[in-house]
């Protein structure tokens, strides 16, 4: 089905084609593609794809790292041990492989020919030699001008999760640079008699005894300069299917329309500033929607992308420093790594190209905003609310902007100065929503405090095979419930208090985690926070925190004098309880006990919070049960 007058993501390949015809579009280690090259390519897979007998509707998922690994930069005897090393230490890493049973050498030949392998059993990918693929931007828009609809799938997930998501969809076509290959061995002794086809973006030297089996090479076909880009549009005007980070359960897939991308795409060039000069670094994997948004934006201003194959601070320094990056965008651990990395380097030679910085996936703490604008003084900080099923940002927030007075724009994150912002007590302010969302705050009583609703193009289409989310409220069946509570000031400004599903009923009285862990964080000995409710057959549940500290801090469990705690990097929980109190924080929402963590948090792929897994262990910890807190 052709629908010229809708949106539609390949629409950027006319602007790539002509604002970019001799300008590279992607880098991706020593390979460069031209706008002019970007776009044969597209139109090459797209041909490849009709030919083959895809349909208007067909899903293709697709699983990479955006790369393919090679070991031709070792000799075979460096290969051979680096292999053995990691044979030792694989059942350890990964219980599905009994990789003890197999001899020497049967092992090192199954690393030749499957280096997916190494990436499961936890190798350290930098001692391989890889070449980066660019490849899945093409996937993602060649997929989308036939008429089909790419299903990203996310390479960390467990067998089981990646099973349920392929059934889920029911892809007709499944593309990996085999770091999937272990499922797929997998996946067919169950048997899954809708997938007909395999592609692999590099070449296994097997993939011949397979007739279904097919490479990038193999698929491709000429694509002439002429040839017009008549693209089509699937059903709904679906364009991919995201799956969510699964908190709670099994991931699920949002169906994305052109029309939410287009949006999203859009807005990002208005308000964080995209444009065609923009050499935009890829920290975020293409699995998830902030990697993808951002993508397609970056694609439609007609800006330059550096792929790397997954975030790792190192790597991200060396291509700022070397490549010119002028754009990237973040969650608070990866700015905290690339942070901690460039404090220990003698010359930082990035902080004069870089201009544009997206924070998603939670707030920036104070201390982090302060380092990013030092490291960072060019570049404007932003800071954006949004979730998978809106197709990634609702609202965003500047935290600095280099044009104007660093001071007044800090203000109301560093407290130095009086409050930009009208206060709301509990809360914390996510910013304004982006031109084309339409939100509203629905309460069931007389607080200010509600369940934040959203409508508009940028809702997703439906979960995959459901039917789509409305909200509780049969009054409200054309918003989408978030899932979040907050308020909106008389400004604008959306202001978030927590997760719906994530309260804790304490005496009668809601308990926001968010809220809490948002006053206890604030103490400097405080590196990571959560706040869960326990069953308490008085209260109904009790608020416990779990708290990590930070380097060179140590817990006691006395009481403290204020003067001996000021000379000394002491926390207790009296500390804490103290600052509770100072913040006016408000007694019942108080945490009754408080938990040295000695680890890391539970995390989603996605890296969401598994707060879940954190109460569980917590009552174990409270049972004096096994635990290892």
């Amino acid at each position: 089905m052709s629908n010229y007058s809708g949106a539609h993501i390949c629409q950027c390949l006319s602007r790539l084609a002509t604002v970019r015809l001799n300008s590279p579009v992607t880098i991706a280690g020593d390979r460069r593609k031209t706008g002019e090259q970007f776009v044969e390519g597209v139109l090459g897979l797209a041909g490849g794809l009709l030919e083959l007998g895809l349909q208007n509707g067909d899903v293709v998922a697709l699983c990479a790292l955006n790369r393919f690994l090679s070991a031709h930069l070792f000799s075979d005897e460096t290969f051979t041990h680096i292999c053995l090393r990691y044979k030792m230490k694989s059942s350890q890493h990964n219980p599905l492989f009994q990789t003890q049973e197999m001899g020497d050498e049967t092992f090192t030949h199954i690393c030749l020919r499957n280096l997916g392998l190494l990436v499961v059993l936890g190798v350290c990918l930098c001692w391989l030699g890889f070449v980066v693929s660019d490849l899945y931007l093409e996937w993602l828009l060649a997929v989308a001008f036939v008429g089909g609809i790419a299903a990203p799938l996310n390479y960390r997930w467990s067998l089981e999760d990646a099973r349920c998501a392929m059934d889920d969809v029911r892809p007709v076509m499944l593309v990996t640079d085999e770091c999937s290959t272990y499922w797929y061995s997998k996946f067919q002794i169950d048997g899954m008699p809708y997938l007909r086809w395999l592609v692999y973006m590099n070449s296994p030297s097997d993939c011949s005894s397979k007739q279904f089996v097919l490479t990038v090479e193999t698929l491709k076909k000429p694509a002439l300069r002429s040839q017009p880009m008549n693209y089509f549009t699937a059903t709904d005007g679906a364009a991919i299917i995201c799956f969510t980070s699964g908190t709670t359960g099994r991931p699920k897939g949002a169906t994305i329309s052109h029309s939410s991308l287009v949006m999203q795409s859009l807005a990002k060039i208005a308000i964080v500033g995209y444009g065609e000069d923009d050499v935009y670094l890829h920290t975020a994997p293409l699995c998830h929607i902030g990697g993808i948004s951002s993508a397609m934006a970056v694609l439609m201003a007609g800006g330059c992308h550096i792929l790397i194959p997954k975030f790792e601070a190192k790597s991200a320094i060396a291509a700022i420093e070397q490549l010119h990056v002028t754009s990237f965008i973040t969650v608070p651990a990866m700015m905290s790594d690339i942070i901690s990395l460039i404090r220990t380097k003698e010359a930082w030679r990035g902080k004069e190209s870089v201009r544009k910085i997206l924070n998603g996936g939670g707030g920036l703490p104070v201390e982090l905003v302060k380092d990013a604008t030092k490291f960072f003084p060019r570049a404007k900080l932003l800071s954006a609310y949004g979730m998978t099923e809106t197709c990634s940002s609702l609202t965003f927030l500047t935290l600095y902007d280099p044009t104007k007075d660093t001071l007044s724009h800090l203000s109301h994150i560093t407290g130095d100065l009086n409050y930009s912002l009208v206060q709301q007590p509990g809360a914390v302010c996510v910013g304004k929503p982006a031109p084309h969302i339409e939100l509203k705050i629905i309460s069931g009583d007389s607080s200010r405090f509600g369940r934040i609703l959203t409508r508009g193009p940028h809702v997703m289409v439906g979960y995959w095979g459901q039917v789509a989310t409305k909200a509780s409220n049969t009054s409200d069946e054309d918003w989408l419930d978030t899932g979040d509570i907050g308020t909106m000031d008389d400004c604008g400004n959306v202001w978030l208090v927590g997760r719906s599903k994530g309260r804790i009923k304490t005496g009668g009285e809601n308990v926001y985690p968010e809220e809490v862990e948002a006053i206890l964080s604030q103490h400097p000995g405080v590196s990571g926070i959560v706040v869960v409710g326990l069953p308490d057959t008085r209260l109904t549940e009790m608020v416990v925190a779990c708290v990590q500290l930070r380097d060179n801090w140590r817990w006691s469990d006395s009481c403290f004098d204020p003067l001996t705690e000021n000379k000394s990097r002491i926390l207790s929980g009296d500390i804490l309880l103290q600052l509770c109190r100072e913040k006016h924080l408000t007694r019942f929402k108080i945490p009754k006990i408080f938990i040295v963590w000695r680890k890391q948090f539970p995390m989603t792929t996605t890296g969401k919070l598994r707060r879940d897994e954190v109460s569980r262990e917590v009552m174990s910890f409270m049972q004096f049960l096994p635990s290892n807190l």
